[in-house]
Order: structure tokens, then sequence, then C-alpha cells
């Protein structure tokens, strides 16, 4: 189905969501149609900020909104959903527009195997009525549902649109790109350089994939690495509670621009703990890259601020090798928690690998490299 079509038939004038790449043609349609524009099209830290932003338009416009979202995102709407949307609270409407990521029988990544299988089901726990469109959905087929749709939402429930691989079709091309000049495999590379035998804890997406290509590269072993391959936000967090019970070790945390903003409390949580033995190293593209390129607004605020007033004792930011370097080893001789952001271009090799090795190796390997610490 053209992507012009879907949105011509929903009829609605505001998208907000988290990039999917399952959904780039319609990622794609919205920034070529709005870019980012308040009164129509905002990409959100979280796929719960999506449906509260949503539910804030609904309320001031009476309007119905489009949230758009990888399927791994539907664990973040579950609280809004239930406890703000729901007809049994404040029935607001809303339209919520999926990408079916690990569809049952399609193959698929491990971290979106199991969320896949449960997509449809958690849409309809959450009493979401589905529908899902495929290759062959017709445009006569989607204007019976969405009449149908329009019923459910003047009552004050919510719809989906689940999207399975390739459905969507016929996207504008769109150039995401910035003015940073370092490459993101080469600033990993220069992390694996100076951290030696440091346990390293890699954020989800084309970091993680670099990483392990780069230990690959190096004839080194992976043991060294926790590959987030999922849980995108989430990287400190896991890197903390490591920190906290192998407090003679340095943990160092590789993350992203998307997965700070997605649960930037976690930083919070980080300052106030202070613990001694993390460094937090943030590489900034401004993208959600791994999905297909669409910006954050993380090329638009001031990250370092942001650490320093949520208690990081040290805080700065790069824009070149040596000066990453520099701030690599004074934050190996330091006993203090630090944050190194590091400003990067958007792009990966078109041959970028995924890890040879599961998720559950990947886990046992570190776990057990751990015990030796």
């Amino acid at each position: 189905m053209k992507v012009k079509s879907l949105v011509d038939i929903i009829g609605a004038d505001f998208y907000t969501g988290v990039p999917d790449s399952q959904l780039k043609a319609l990622c794609n349609y919205l920034m070529s149609q709005y870019g980012i524009d308040p009164k129509h099209h905002i990409i959100a830290a979280n796929e719960g900020n999506c449906t509260a932003l949503a539910a804030g338009y609904h309320l001031a416009t009476g309007k119905i909104p489009v949230v758009y979202m990888q399927n791994s995102g539907e664990g973040n709407i579950i609280n809004p959903v239930a406890s703000l949307l729901n007809d049994k609270v404040y029935a607001i409407p809303m339209i919520f527009i999926v990408g079916w990521r690990g569809e049952p029988g399609v193959h698929d990544e491990p971290q979106h195997i199991y969320q896949g299988k449960v997509t449809v089901k958690l849409l309809e726990d959450m009493d979401i009525k589905p529908f899902i469109i495929g290759k062959d959905t017709t445009e006569e087929e989607l204007k019976a549902v969405m009449e149908d749709f329009r019923k459910l939402l003047s009552t004050g429930k919510q719809v989906a649109f689940v999207v399975r691989k390739g459905a969507l079709t016929d996207a504008p091309d769109v150039e995401y790109k910035n003015d940073n000049k370092m490459i993101r495999e080469e600033i990993i590379q220069h992390i694996v350089k100076a951290t030696g035998e440091d346990p390293i804890v890699s954020t989800t997406g084309k970091t993680s994939r670099e990483l392990f290509e780069t230990r690959f590269a190096n004839s080194q072993s992976h043991k060294y690495d926790f590959l987030t391959v999922g849980s995108m936000g989430h990287t400190s967090s896991i890197a903390l509670g490591i920190a906290i019970n192998k407090p003679d070790r340095r943990i160092w945390c590789i993350d992203g621009d998307g997965s700070v903003l997605m649960h930037m409390g976690s930083m919070a949580v980080l300052g106030a703990n202070k613990q001694k033995n993390i460094v937090h190293i943030v590489i900034n593209n401004g993208a959600h890259e791994t999905v297909g390129g669409m910006p954050t607004v993380a090329s638009r605020i001031d990250l370092v601020a942001i650490a320093r007033a949520c208690g990081y004792p040290n805080a700065v930011c790069v824009e070149n090798f040596d000066d990453l370097d520099r701030e690599l080893e004074i934050s190996k001789s330091r006993d203090e928690l630090s944050l190194i952001e590091v400003k990067c271009s958007i792009g990966a090799r078109d041959d970028l690998g995924r890890p040879t090795t599961t998720a559950l190796e990947n886990k046992q390997n570190f776990m057990r490299y751990l015990s030796q610490l």
C-alpha cells in the first residue's frame, strides 16, 4: 500500500511517534510533508511521551491524533493507555500505527521474537482494536476498516494499525545528515583501545553491532562487552547495577542520544548515586540512525549541562579524536562518575554485520568474566 494512501484514509493532521525501520515509509513521508512541526509532527522521547502528547492534542482540539511506533514501544504505552486514555477514565480516542518487528514466521533479531509474538495480544489486552496491514491490503479494505474504527473512536476508544514488513511503499527520499565529522565506528575503536579489559555495556542498534565487529577485527574476546540488543533507554541503568556490585572495576557505558532521551530519568539516578566507577559515554548524532536516521532533539539540547544538573561531577563534550582520547585517559585516572558526550556524524558501513553469538551466549560469557573480577 502506498504510504500516502494510508495517511489520506486516516485523515489526521497530527502525528507523533518514535521512528521505526518498519515504518520508514511513513516516517519519511511525515518528514517530507511537515519536517518537525509542532502543529503537525513531533518525534518524541519515548512512546509513553507520544501518547500523553497526543492526549493533550485531543484535549485542546477535539480531533483524533496518531501515534506511531515500533512494537517494542508497546510496553511504554501501557500506563497512559490504561490509566489515561481508557474509556473508563478519560475516554481519549487515539490511532496507533505499530511496526510489527518479530512477526511469527518472519526472520528477525532475537530481541524482537517474543515482542512480535505478543504484539497483537497486548493491543487487545489494552482494549485497542487492531487491524493488520500487509502487502496485499487494498485501499478499499482500509477505507472500510477506518469507517468501523471511526465508530469506536467516537466512543473514546483507541484503535491500531499493525504494519507488516514491507507493507508500506512509495516512501519519499529524505536525506538525514549533520555537520559532525567523527564516525561512530571509529569512535568505538578509540573507546575500545582506551578501556583495555574493563567491562563495557553498549546500547542497542548499530552501536553494539560496531562494538562486536571492532572486537572481531582486533581478534579480541567478546566477553568484555554486554551488548544491549533491546531495552532502548536502559543501558546506563544496566551499567549502574553492574558498577555498584563491582566497585573495584571501572565500568564503561556506551550510550546513544536516542537512548538517553528515551529514559532520561536514569541520568538523575546516576547523578544522585555518583557511582565512582562509571564512565558514561553518549555518542550523539542527533538521530535515530539504526531505524532510518530521523532526528532526535539531542542536537538542540545541552547534555553536558543536564548531566551536571543531575549531579555528575564531571561532564564534557568533544568533537574531535584528540579531545576524545584525552578525555578517555582523564576518565581512567579519576575516581568519579564522568560523562563524555561525543558529537558524531550520521552513517554506517553498508556491510555492517550483526553479532554472530546469541544474546544468551553474550550474557553467559559476560557474567563469567565479571565473576572473575
